[in-house]
């Protein structure tokens, strides 16, 4: 048991406490990356206010789920699209092995 509540410790001396402002709304937050942490409160800041100016909502709970749909979106489309490279890229290697394995049955039978 002294084991795990020193692990925690250990933990919590690595997560940095951060201030941001997210639509005029301050939060402290924690986190192993204090800028990566910023990155992120500047970037779901952005997104509440590139909606809020679409909607002209002022309700800030439907601006945030506005914006997660928004992000959630993004999220999708570019995992969509690295599933679609990956089965291109899955593709290419199946075509090259197999001219890689016809080229070396050529030479067995050659040689």
């Amino acid at each position: 048991m002294a084991t795990a509540a020193k692990d925690s410790t250990l933990k919590d001396t690595q997560n940095a406490s951060v201030r941001v402002e997210i639509f005029d709304q301050a939060y402290n937050l924690r986190g192993s990356d204090p800028e990566y942490i910023l990155k992120l409160a500047e970037y779901v800041d952005a997104k509440m206010r590139a909606v809020a100016e679409a909607t002209n909502t002022i309700d800030t709970v439907r601006l945030a789920v506005l914006a997660a749909l928004n992000v959630a979106d993004e999220y999708h489309l570019l995992k969509r699209k690295q599933e679609s490279g990956a089965t291109d890229y899955q593709k290419r290697a199946h075509l090259l092995a197999d001219a890689l394995d016809e080229v070396l049955n050529e030479k067995r039978k050659a040689g």
